[in-house]
């Protein structure tokens, strides 16, 4: 009976102080993990190729030796472009690259008047070129819909810019004397906007490249020239391929 009542009086102390020991003891909330949120955002290396149609004008050809001594072009040039390039895109719409470009254009014509010969022929004289445009640009992709930067990014919008040189080798033909060939270097500056499709490890865009060549000038003896301020109008599709 001694053993019963002390077992009773154990077990009735330990549910009053059970509480008691709980509220001392400290508490450690669980601990959740909670992943870091990926925004899409990583860097890439790529290279590219395009090709593209193109219109080109300038607004006139200085001939120093012939009265008046300017002409105005009086007739667009028309041809192609083909070029490629490697470059680097930061993943938050930042991207640079530098490309060459071998550009053909033929047809951008003047029309010599006879009063202006000699020492040239009247009649219609037009320009051939060949030219390999090297470049350093910037562009900033941004997103179309809803959209983000990184692999498989769907539809998006871009803007660029770019400056280098052009190595420019130019034949000029037309009545008169035999056609005369040369060859000059002179800096190139470019302007772009288009848009295009992310698809992941593939990146394909169209759009506008406005090329700009400082000049090109013929110092024959008999009847030298220059063209400033040539305009080359273009529309291009390029495909990006990324390494990572």
């Amino acid at each position: 009976m001694r053993t019963l009542t002390a077992a009773l009086l154990m077990a009735g102390a330990s549910a009053i102080a059970a509480p008691a020991l709980a509220a001392d003891m400290p508490y450690y909330p669980p601990v959740i993990e909670i992943p870091d949120v990926d925004y899409g955002y990583s860097g890439a290396f790529y290279l590219r190729g395009s090709a593209g149609l193109n219109l080109m004008w300038a607004p006139r050809v200085v001939h120093p030796s012939a009265g008046p001594g300017f002409f105005a072009i009086d007739g667009f040039g028309y041809g192609y472009s083909v070029g490629a390039g490697v470059g680097f895109e930061t993943g938050t719409g930042l991207r640079v690259d530098a490309t060459i470009d071998l550009l053909n254009n033929e047809g951008m014509r003047a029309t010599i008047p006879p009063a202006a010969s000699p020492p040239l022929t009247a009649g219609v004289h037009s320009l051939s070129l060949r030219s390999t445009v090297i470049l350093a640009n910037a562009y900033y992709d941004f997103p179309i819909g809803d959209t983000s930067f990184g692999a498989a990014g769907g539809m998006f919008g871009y803007v660029g810019a770019g400056a280098g040189v052009a190595l420019n080798d130019f034949v000029t033909s037309g009545p008169g004397p035999a056609d005369t060939r040369t060859q000059n270097t002179s800096f190139a500056a470019a302007g772009m906007v288009g848009f295009g499709y992310d698809f992941g490890q593939i990146v394909a865009d169209v759009g506008y490249r406005g090329l700009y060549i400082n000049g090109l000038q013929n110092t024959v003896a008999t009847a030298p020239y220059y063209i400033d301020d040539n305009w080359v109008h273009e529309v291009r599709g390029t495909v990006r391929y990324r390494f990572n």
